[in-house]
C-alpha cells in the first residue's frame, strides 16, 4: 500500500486531506508541524509527502531541506501546499527540491491529480534506477567471473567449472586432463613493443584457444600470461600429449598486430584426473608444478605431472631458502678456469665460475643453484656479489704483480632488463675496486641478446664506452641472426663445447667451428673455444686459427689461491 505523509499545522485542513486520501485507498500519516513531520518521515519512509509552507517551529522550506539532506528520505516525492502565489515563492520551493506545489484553496481532484502524477514519475524513475542497479549487478557478476580483457572465464569461474567437470567425470567413470599454459618471455614483448600490443596479443591468444577448445570443455585466463584448459573424456596420456603439442603449435604461429609480426611460445603443464589427484586444489597444484618444470627445462614444451616433481619441487624450495642465507653469509666461492692462447700457450685470462660452499652439502655446482637463483630473482644479487669479488681479487693480484690478463664474468638475461641498472652497477664496482676496465669481460648468451635487441645494443655500447670487454658465450647454440651480429658491440665469440667435443671426428661439428672462426675474424672478433679436453682438439683449433681455449686439457676451474699459484709459476701449454 502507498503511504502518504501530510504535514499541515491547520488541523481541520490536515484532517480533511487525510480523510480524502484514506477514502482513495492510501495509507495516511499526519503531522502538525515540520519537526514532527521530519521524525515521522525518517521513521516510516512514506512514498510521498504533502507539506504546508507556513508552519510554526519548522516551516515547509526547512522541512524539505532536512529531508533532502538525509539519504533515506532524499528521494521521496514532495508536494508543497501554500497560500503564497508569488512566483519567487514557487521558484524557491522548486530550487530546494520540491517536486510540485498546490496553491490553496485546491480541489480534491487537483490534489489527487498531483499525487498521481508525482507517484507515476517516482515509480518510473525508481524502476529505471532498479533496472540500472540490476544491469550493474549483472555486469559486476559477469566481471567477477570473467577476465575483462579477453572475456575468458577468470580464476573463480574456472575453479567452479573444474569442480563440476571432476564431478561429471566421477559419475561417468571418465578421465579428464587439466592443462596450465604460461607464455614464454611475454615481458619481452611488453618491454619492446608496448603494453597495447601486449594486450592485443592476449586477446589473440585467447581467441585461438577459445576456437580450439571443444564446446564441452573450457579455457580460462588464470592471471597475467597464464591460461588453463580442461579437456574432458580423456582416453589416455598419449592423446593428451598429442593435444598439448597441437596447442604449442597453434600458439607459436605468428600474430599480426598493428603491422608487427609477433612470435611467442608457451610452456604447458598437464595433470590427469583421477590418475594424479581427485580434487580441484590437488589437480591445480600438479598442473602448475608440471608447467613450472616445462618452463625451466627448455620452454616451448609440455610436461606431464609425475610424483617425482613433488620431490624436485621440495628440493628446489630447500635450495631457494638456503641460497638466501648463502648470499648473506658469503658462501658463494669463485673458481677460475684459465684461458690460454693457442698460439703462445700462455695464460691470457680466466673465466670466473661460481661454486656454492654449502656448510652441510659441500660444494654445489652452478647447474644446481643457478636455475634456482634465476627463478627466485636472486641471480641479480648473486651476480653483483660475484662481480665485486672478481674485481676486488683482480686488484689484489695487481698489488702482487701477477699478470692475469682479463677475467670473464657471466651475466643472466635478467640483467638486460631496463630497470635493472647493469651499467650503473658495473661502473660502481669498477670505481670502488679501482681496476682497469680492460681487465673485465662480461659474457652473455645469444638468447639474451635477442630478447630486446635495440636495448641490448645500446647497453653493450655503453659498457664498451666504460672500457669493458664483451663476449657472446655458447655461440652457435642460440638463435641470433647473422644480420644482427655485425651491429652488436662485442669483442669475442665463444664456441660452445658441444661443437668442440667431436670436432675431430664429426665433419658437421668441424664445419660449424670453422664457420664460426671465419665469421668472427671477418668481424674483427676473437674466438675462444670452450671444453677443450684432448690434444687433437687443441691441434685442430690451433691449425685453423682459433685464438684462445679453455678446458680440462690445460686446467679445470681452480680456487683463487691455486689459480694465483699457476700465474706465479708461469704455467703454459
Amino acid at each position: 500500500m502507498t503511504t502518504i505523509l501530510v504535514i499541515e499545522d491547520v488541523e481541520a485542513l490536515r484532517e480533511e486531506i487525510m480523510e480524502t486520501l484514506s477514502y482513495e485507498g492510501f495509507d495516511v500519516l499526519g503531522a502538525q508541524n515540520g519537526v514532527i513531520g521530519v521524525q515521522i518521515a525518517t521513521t516510516y519512509l512514506p512514498n510521498l509527502i504533502i507539506c504546508d509552507i507556513a508552519m510554526p517551529e519548522l516551516d515547509g522550506y526547512g522541512t524539505l531541506v532536512a529531508l533532502r539532506q538525509a539519504p533515506q528520505t532524499a528521494m521521496i516525492p514532495f508536494i508543497f501546499l501554500t497560500a503564497m502565489t508569488e512566483k519567487v515563492d514557487m521558484r524557491q520551493a522548486m530550487q530546494l527540491g520540491a517536486d510540485d506545489y498546490l496553491t490553496k484553496p485546491f480541489t480534491s481532484a487537483e490534489l489527487l491529480g498531483a499525487i498521481a502524477s508525482r507517484l507515476q514519475k517516482y515509480n518510473s524513475v525508481r524502476e529505471h534506477y532498479y533496472d540500472e542497479i540490476k544491469a550493474v549487478g549483472e555486469k559486476f557478476a559477469y566481471l567477477s567471473q570473467h577476465d575483462g580483457l579477453t572475456q575468458l572465464p577468470s580464476r573463480n569461474l574456472f575453479y567452479e567449472s573444474l569442480s563440476q567437470a571432476i564431478l561429471h567425470a566421477q559419475l561417468n567413470h571418465q578421465s579428464l586432463a587439466l592443462l596450465f599454459l604460461d607464455m614464454d618471455n611475454f615481458n619481452i614483448i611488453n618491454n619492446t613493443l608496448g603494453s597495447d600490443i601486449g594486450d592485443q596479443l592476449f586477446k589473440a591468444i585467447a581467441e585461438r584457444l577459445r576456437r580450439y577448445t571443444a564446446p564441452c570443455d573450457m579455457v580460462a585466463r588464470i592471471q597475467g600470461d597464464e591460461f588453463a584448459m580442461v579437456i574432458s573424456n580423456v582416453v589416455d596420456t598419449a592423446a593428451v600429449k598429442k593435444e598439448a603439442q597441437k596447442i604449442l603449435d597453434l600458439l607459436s604461429r605468428p600474430y599480426n598486430l598493428y603491422g608487427h609480426e609477433v612470435f611467442i611460445t608457451s610452456s604447458i603443464g598437464i595433470t590427469v584426473y583421477p590418475d594424479d589427484h581427485h580434487d580441484t586444489e590437488g589437480l591445480v597444484k600438479n598442473a602448475e608444478l608440471a608447467m613450472y618444470y616445462a618452463k625451466t627445462h627448455g620452454r616451448n614444451s609440455y610436461k606431464l605431472y609425475t610424483a617425482d616433481l613433488n620431490v624436485q619441487s621440495s628440493e628446489f624450495m630447500a635450495l631457494a631458502n638456503s641460497l638466501h642465507r648463502a648470499l648473506d653469509r658469503h658462501e658463494i666461492r669463485v673458481f677460475y678456469q684459465p684461458l690460454v692462447s693457442l698460439q703462445t700457450g700462455k695464460i691470457v685470462g680466466a673465466e670466473a665460475l661460481a661454486r656454492w660452499q654449502h656448510p652441510d652439502l659441500g660444494i654445489i655446482m652452478p647447474n644446481k643453484f643457478i636455475p634456482v637463483a634465476e627463478q627466485t630473482g636472486l641471480i641479480l644479487r648473486l651476480s653483483e656479489q660475484i662481480l665485486f669479488e672478481v674485481c676486488e681479487q683482480m686488484r689484489i693480484w695487481e698489488s702482487m704483480g701477477l699478470d692475469y690478463g682479463w677475467i670473464a664474468v657471466n651475466l643472466s638475461g635478467q640483467h638486460f632488463q631496463p630497470d635493472n641498472n647493469l651499467l650503473e652497477i658495473v661502473a660502481k664496482v669498477l670505481k670502488e675496486t679501482g681496476i682497469d676496465p680492460l681487465h673485465l669481460e662480461l659474457e652473455l648468451t645469444e638468447g639474451i641478446i635477442m630478447q630486446n635487441v635495440e636495448f641490448t645494443i645500446a647497453l653493450l655500447s655503453d659498457l664498451q664506452d666504460l672500457g669493458v670487454k664483451v663476449a657472446i658465450d655458447d655461440f652457435g647454440t642460440g638463435y641470433s641472426s647473422l644480420s644482427y651480429l655485425k651491429h652488436f658491440p662485442v669483442n669475442a665469440l665463444k664456441i660452445d663445447r658441444c661443437f668442440i667435443q667431436d670436432v675431430t671426428s664429426d665433419r658437421h661439428d668441424a664445419t660449424i667451428c670453422l664457420a664460426i672462426i671465419d665469421l668472427a675474424h671477418s668481424l674483427a672478433l676473437e674466438v675462444i673455444a670452450e671444453g677443450v679436453e684432448t690434444q687433437e682438439q687443441f691441434q685442430f683449433l690451433k691449425d685453423h686459427g682459433c685464438d684462445h681455449m679453455q678446458g680440462y686439457l690445460f686446467s679445470q676451474p681452480l680456487p683463487t689461491a691455486e689459480f694465483a699459484k699457476m700465474l706465479s709459476d708461469g704455467k703454459s701449454l
